[in-house]
């Protein structure tokens, strides 16, 4: 799924920059060569953000862990 439509960025892009080591908007942005644009990435982004600081939900640690 796109998370920035202007700049053709995918979810699946973020988590690699977030895996990276980015840890907000403005380092995603940049690391992925988004300019300024309409904006309205960056709540998405914030939203990845927090997931991956939270972990994995707790059915997935559940099943990992078995």
């Amino acid at each position: 799924m796109y998370v920035c439509v202007c700049h053709a960025v995918t979810e699946d892009v973020v988590r690699e920059h977030v895996a990276a080591g980015a840890c907000s908007a403005k380092e995603v942005r940049a690391a992925c060569g988004m300019r300024p644009g309409c904006g309205s990435c960056v709540n998405r982004i914030c939203a990845m953000l927090q997931e991956s600081m939270a972990g994995p939900a707790p059915t997935e640690a559940v099943e990992a862990a078995a």
